[in-house]
C-alpha cells in the first residue's frame, strides 16, 4: 500500500533533501514529538564534538596489535556496549598520530556505514582511552558533562525514536552512510533530573550484569579446562614434522595443518584420559546442515533465520536476527531448544546453544546443527566445550580449503568430544546458565530504559517514570 506525504517547499528544513524517504510520515511525526518539549537540544547545542575515524589507508590491518590502545571497529559495536571479543589494538604512536579520533570514558561511538549503521555504544572503563576506525563516528562530550546525561543520550539514540532520527539522516545511493553534520543535527529532549537519574542507574546495572555474565562464563570455561586437566596444557606448535603416507590415506588429507603435532597431542590426550569419541561415532548425535534463504520478512510475519553472525557468547543473539516466511522453511532444518550449531565457513569454530526464543526457527546453510538426546549429553556443556580453545582448535584442524577454510558435516563428525560424567556436565552447565540469566536480565533492563524514554517522549515524563519504576519492580520480583 502506497504511503503519501505532502511537504511544502517552505518545510524542507534547510536539509537540501528532496527524496521521499526523508519525509516519511513517521519520521516527521517523530521529530514533532521531540520538538514539542521546551527542553530540547541538538547534539551540537549540548556541546558535543563529533569526529570520524581516520580516512582511507592511514591505518592498515598490519598495524593491529595484541595490546596497546583499543581500536574500535564496526564489528565491535553492539547496542549500548562495546563487544570486546575481537578487539584489536594500535600503538601509542599511531594513536597520537590519529589524535582527532581519540575517544575517552563516557564518549559514544556509532557505525556510519554497513548493515549495522547507527548502532551506538558507550566507551566504558573496561575499554578506556581508545581510537576508532574510519567506518565509525565518535561523539565526544565536554569533561563536565554529567554521566547521567551521557547515559540518557546513549539510551535515546538506541531507542526506536532515536534510531528513526539516525536512519532518516542516512544519505547516498551506492553506499548509504552517515555524515558528521547529520549527527550534529540529531535532536533530543532533556528530561527532568529524576527520570535522567533513573535511566542512568538502569543502564549502569545492565552493564554490571553483562560483565557478571562474562565472568561466570569464564569461570565455566576455566572449570572445564581444569576438569580436563588442560588448564596449564600448552602444546608446542612444531615448525617441521613428518607424517606417514598411510595416515594421509586414512583421512584423505595431505595438508600440513591437519598433522600439526599440537592438535594430535590434544586429541590423543582426550581419547586416552577421558574416552573422547568422534561425534560421528556417538550414535545419539545427528548432524545436518542448514538452509539457504535470502528473502526476509518482518518479525511479526516470520520465523527466526539464524546465521553465523548471530552466534555470540555461546548462544544466539536476537539483536539483529532476520526472519523468513514460515512457508519457505524446510522442516528438517528447523531448530529445537538445546540444539547446538557451529559455523562451517568464515570464522570456524563459533558455536551456540539454541535458546527457547529461537525454537522453530531455521539455521542458515553456513551452519551445521547437532541434535541429540539431552538426557545423555548436556547441551550447555557441549556448547561450552566446542566454544572453548580446545574445541575451536579441534574444529579448525578438521576444516578444509586453502582460500577459504570450510567445515562440513563429515569433517565435523571427526571432532572428538570428551564425555565427562553427567554430574560434572551439570556443574559446568549451571555456571553457563547463570551467565545466560545475567545477560538476559541485562537485556531486559536495556529494553525497559528504552521504553521509558519512548513513553516519556510520546506521552509525558510522569508516565515514563511510572513505567520504569513498575517494570524494574516486576523484574526484581521475577528474580526473587
Amino acid at each position: 500500500m502506497a504511503v503519501i506525504s505532502v511537504i511544502k517547499l517552505s518545510e524542507l528544513e534547510g536539509t537540501k533533501r528532496i527524496d521521499a524517504e526523508y519525509y516519511k510520515p513517521e519520521y516527521i511525526s517523530n521529530k514533532k514529538y521531540i520538538l514539542n518539549y521546551t527542553e530540547h537540544k541538538n547534539i551540537k547545542q549540548i556541546g558535543c564534538k563529533v569526529v570520524s575515524g581516520p580516512f582511507g589507508s592511514s591505518l592498515k590491518s598490519e598495524a593491529y596489535l595484541k595490546e596497546g590502545i583499543p581500536f574500535i571497529r564496526i564489528k565491535n559495536l553492539s547496542y549500548f556496549f562495546i563487544d570486546d571479543e575481537e578487539l584489536v589494538y594500535i600503538s601509542r604512536e599511531d594513536n597520537e598520530r590519529l589524535k582527532s579520533s581519540q575517544l575517552k570514558l563516557g564518549d559514544l561511538v556509532l557505525s556510519k556505514v554497513g548493515n549495522t549503521i547507527g548502532v551506538v555504544s558507550i566507551i566504558t572503563q573496561e575499554i578506556g582511552n581508545c581510537n576508532i576506525s574510519e567506518n565509525n563516528i565518535g561523539i565526544k562530550f565536554l569533561s563536565e558533562t554529567p554521566l547521567a546525561l551521557k547515559l540518557f543520550i546513549l539510551t535515546f539514540l538506541n531507542s526506536r525514536l532515536g534510531r528513526m532520527q539516525i536512519l532518516r539522516s542516512i544519505s547516498g545511493n551506492a553506499q548509504p552512510k552517515l555524515n558528521i553534520k547529520d549527527i550534529y543535527n540529531l535532536v533530543l529532549f532533556i528530561p527532568n533530573k529524576k527520570l535522567l537519574g533513573k535511566i542512568g542507574n538502569t543502564i549502569l546495572e545492565a552493564k554490571n550484569l553483562i560483565y557478571k555474565s562474562k565472568s561466570l562464563y569464564l569461570q565455566a570455561e576455566n572449570l572445564l579446562l581444569d576438569e580436563l586437566g588442560l588448564k596449564d596444557f600448552n602444546p608446542k606448535y612444531e615448525l617441521s614434522y613428518t607424517a606417514k603416507l598411510s595416515d594421509t590415506f586414512g583421512v584423505h588429507r595431505v595438508d600440513a595443518e591437519y598433522f600439526q603435532p599440537a592438535y594430535e597431542h590434544i586429541e590423543e590426550y582426550l581419547v586416552k584420559e577421558f574416552g573422547a569419541r568422534p561425534i560421528g561415532k556417538i550414535s545419539f548425535i545427528a548432524v545436518t546442515t542448514g538452509q539457504y534463504c535470502e528473502e526476509y520478512v518482518e518479525k511479526a510475519e516470520g520465523m527466526p533465520y539464524i546465521r553465523g553472525t548471530d552466534l555470540k557468547n555461546g548462544t544466539v543473539s536476537t539483536d539483529d536476527l532476520v526472519y523468513i516466511n514460515p512457508e519457505n522453511q524446510i522442516e528438517s532444518k528447523k531448530t529445537k531448544e538445546g540444539d547446538i550449531v557451529v559455523t562451517r565457513v568464515g570464522t570456524i569454530g563459533l558455536s551456540a546453544r539454541i535458546p527457547k526464543e529461537c525454537e522453530g526457527g531455521t539455521i542458515s546453510d553456513n551452519l551445521i546443527r547437532l541434535r541429540f538426546d539431552q538426557e545423555k549429553l548436556n547441551s550447555y556443556f557441549l556448547a561450552l566445550f566446542l566454544g572453548s580453545p580446545i574445541g575451536v582448535n579441534l574444529m579448525i584442524r578438521n576444516s578444509r580449503g586453502s582460500v577459504q577454510q570450510r567445515l562440513n558435516q563429515e569433517t565435523l563428525k571427526e571432532v572428538v568430544i570428551p564425555l565427562l560424567s553427567f554430574k560434572t556436565q551439570q556443574k559446568l552447565a549451571s555456571l553457563v546458565q547463570q551467565s545466560y540469566k545475567a545477560r538476559k536480565k541485562s537485556k531486559e533492563l536495556l529494553e525497559i530504559a528504552k521504553q521509558a524514554v519512548e513513553i516519556a517522549i510520546e506521552e509525558n515524563e510522569g508516565r515514563g517514570m511510572s513505567y520504569i519504576e513498575k517494570e524494574l519492580e516486576k523484574l526484581k520480583l521475577g528474580n526473587s
